[in-house]
């Protein structure tokens, strides 16, 4: 059944997953990566896309086959467990939310030479445009689909432009010069990590897609939606490669932009610009989708209300970033930290109900590989939660 193709349901939301992933972080993690590293950063890359796999497999075919979102499986394990996660999930999504905005309007600066604050406000609008639509929910899937395909293609052709050395890129992926662990934990973190990993799982179970006998259709999307995103994050890999290859030393206030310019010059900038705004307003639009998932009912009837909660989700995030002028420090250090632990205490909770509460899958029998492999992925995050910690200590001293 390998070349059936996905329900067209699953495309919003295979891309909802991996745009939320690819945001301005994102492509500042995977350039500031490359620049240290050079050609081993692409074990690091392979590693953290394993990771993701396993991770993301067993996160989707447990809502998906339970029908339950995320916080309502918590709160049947324990009373309680599930509204402590939703905390830390719409804490988190909310003060990144700021930092997306932010990077809008960064975007359509480079892009336009528009002034940030007002970019990152007329790109809220348009965000917010999306959820007060009479048919939102397609809306939303085509967005995401269409920009994640302007972001891929996009990308290719300055990794094309910038003539990296594939050669090694290549050999390192799998005989690496260095390896960083920091840079795998983060990477896993930056893909599967706070609210992203939840956000595709809950676009299904808003699109009908529920139930044992989607299990094949659900799983599958979970791993094309991370190819997705790694596959962002090699063409990203290797445009900045091309360039840090030849001794070019990137601006260390805007890295990839330098590195765009570097490449292909004034369009390489526009089309860096682009690249930003559509990575930041479609994170923008899945940070508030899956931050509202956790707090609003998950039938039809509630469908309206839980767009006017995100739209008022995005407006107070722009507003935020409007005052600040950007996401303030203290709370991103925070938001770190809570994404940091969000991502091994939502995965416990899913690897419990597989293990322990058939009851909640509707009587479906877990495969005890998938299980097992997802444990293994899971002892990655607790190194990845300690990490955070231990990363938001520093800052704040």
């Amino acid at each position: 059944m390998i070349g059936v193709k996905p329900d067209k349901r699953l495309y919003g939301a295979m891309f909802l997953m991996a745009t939320s992933a690819i945001g301005p972080g994102f492509i500042t993690q995977t350039t500031q990566f490359t620049a240290q590293l050079g050609a081993a950063f692409a074990f690091a890359i392979l590693v953290s896309i394993l990771v993701d796999i396993a991770l993301q497999l067993n996160v989707w075919r447990v809502i998906g086959v339970s029908g339950l979102r995320a916080q309502e499986l918590g709160n049947r394990v324990l009373p309680g467990l599930g509204h402590l996660l939703t905390c830390f999930v719409v804490l988190g999504g909310f003060v990144f939310n700021v930092g997306n905005v932010a990077g809008a309007g960064l975007g359509l600066d480079a892009l336009l030479g528009l002034e940030p604050k007002w970019g990152g406000a007329l790109s809220a609008l348009i965000a917010i445009g999306i959820f007060l639509s009479r048919r939102a929910g397609i809306a939303m899937d085509w967005i995401v689909v269409v920009l994640g395909f302007v972001m891929i293609a996009m990308t290719a052709y300055v990794a094309f432009v910038s003539q990296p050395p594939i050669g090694a890129a290549l050999r390192n992926a799998v005989l690496p010069e260095q390896i960083d662990f920091l840079a795998i934990t983060t990477l896993v973190g930056g893909t599967v990590g706070g609210y992203i990993t939840y956000a595709g799982a809950h676009r299904l179970l808003d699109a009908g897609v529920r139930g044992p006998e989607q299990v094949a259709e659900i799983s599958r999307a979970s791993v094309i939606g991370v190819l997705v995103t790694g596959l962002m994050r090699v063409l990203l890999f290797l445009a900045v490669l091309g360039v840090v290859a030849t001794g070019v030393r990137l601006d260390p206030f805007n890295p990839a932009a330098s590195a765009f310019r570097a490449a292909a010059g004034e369009i390489g900038m526009r089309v860096f610009g682009v690249i930003l705004w559509a990575a930041s307003i479609t994170s923008v639009i899945g940070a508030s989708y899956t931050s509202v998932s956790f707090t609003a009912g998950a039938s039809e009837r509630h469908a309206w209300r839980r767009n006017l909660l995100v739209v008022a989700f995005i407006g107070l995030s722009a507003t935020v970033y409007l005052v600040a002028g950007a996401a303030p420090v203290p709370l991103l250090i925070f938001a770190g930290a809570f994404n940091g632990l969000i991502l091994p205490v939502g995965i416990a909770i899913l690897l419990w109900v597989a293990a322990r509460r058939r009851d909640l899958l509707g009587g479906y029998a877990y495969p005890r590989s998938l299980a097992a492999l997802g444990m293994t992925a899971w002892l990655v995050t607790i190194y990845l939660g300690w990490e955070s910690i231990g990363r938001i200590g520093t800052l704040m001293r």
